[in-house]
């Protein structure tokens, strides 16, 4: 089966293709079709089921860059892999749900419809939770709310927090003073942050105490009001520190979890307070759980593969079967 294909506007028509026709190359060598280009015309060719599928992510990536949304690589795999899944989802209603445009006019915007899932239910609910793989947003759409929420004046302050738990590594072990100490922790915070705004700006924030970057200890005994709050790594939390930190949130402040329940680095003994918090609080209203999948993730594309093939040997250790030879 051949498709023809046709845009009308030479200048889209480059920046869809890509770099050598880089993003029809994508296109074609995840769905098993080849795509023939010349000018604005294409032709796809190959399975009817799958051309079908190639077809709709062209037209529906065209229809976006039309509108302003500048189109990458990394958008090109997030497009077969949602049409791919839904051939009846709607490219435009995802990446055109802009939740911050940062320092360089760069629109974050959620990537797939469990992001846009997310960034919905963090508008809509007091308390959301993300629990997904490593890769999948889960703390950079939350920075991205907070610091527009910080920005349009919804709420006075944002609190950054991380339970001090790293696989095989304590506290006391590391050098410097106490701020040294904690800082590795909260780096991934810091890093996201910066993304999104000047490194001056923000560095005035906290030093103004309008941005806190605090491990979770620090939390106890605190009434956080008019603030948004996010708790990165909740995996690492114990089920005391998770209701410690529930019980912290005061008026007109809203708070997101999030965290990777498959990479718990608490000792045997412990429970995880976010794998607890799981059934202790679904279905109360305001609260609202989103949970992430590989297909999710949105960084390099091997990054999906490896956290299949970890899945895969985990499987086959459950099932008795040992890592395969």
């Amino acid at each position: 089966m051949r498709i023809p294909l046709v845009f009308e506007d030479n200048d889209l028509c480059r920046e869809l293709f890509g770099r050598n026709n880089e993003h029809l190359t994508r296109v074609a060598e995840a769905l098993e079709v080849s795509i023939g280009a010349r000018g604005c015309r294409l032709e796809i060719g190959g399975d009817p089921a799958a051309a079908s599928v190639a077809e709709n992510i062209l037209s529906q990536l065209y229809g976006i860059v039309r509108e302003g949304y500048p189109v990458f690589a990394p958008d090109v795999d997030r497009a077969i892999s949602i049409l791919s899944a839904d051939h009846k989802a709607r490219l435009r209603d995802i990446f055109l749900e802009t939740v911050y445009i940062t320092a360089k006019k760069r629109p974050i915007t959620p990537k797939s419809p469990t992001q846009k899932e997310y960034v919905e239910a963090i508008r809509q609910n007091d308390i959301v939770f993300g629990i997904g793989p490593a890769g999948t947003g889960k703390t950079y759409l939350a920075m991205a709310m907070a610091v527009a929420a910080f920005t349009k004046g919804q709420v006075d302050r944002i609190v950054l927090t991380r339970p001090a738990v790293e696989a095989g590594e304590a506290l006391g072990f590391l050098p410097g003073d106490l701020a040294e100490k904690v800082n590795p922790y909260l780096r991934p915070l810091y890093d996201a942050l910066h993304d999104m705004v000047p490194f001056e700006k923000a560095a005035a924030w906290i030093q103004k105490g309008a941005i806190e970057v605090a491990p979770l200890a620090f939390m106890r005994g605190r009434t956080l009001n008019n603030a948004f709050i996010i708790l990165d790594e909740a995996q690492n939390t114990t089920s005391e520190q998770m209701k410690m930190f529930l019980t912290r949130i005061g008026f007109n402040s809203r708070a997101v979890v999030t965290g990777d329940i498959t990479q718990i680095d608490l000792p045997n003994s412990k429970g995880s307070g976010l794998v607890e918090v799981k059934e202790i609080l679904k279905g109360i209203p305001g609260i609202q759980f989103t949970f992430f999948s590989k297909r999710d993730v949105v960084r390099h594309r091997l990054v999906r593969d490896i956290i299949r093939a970890y899945e895969e040997m985990e499987a086959a250790k459950a099932a008795g079967r040992g890592p395969a030879a």
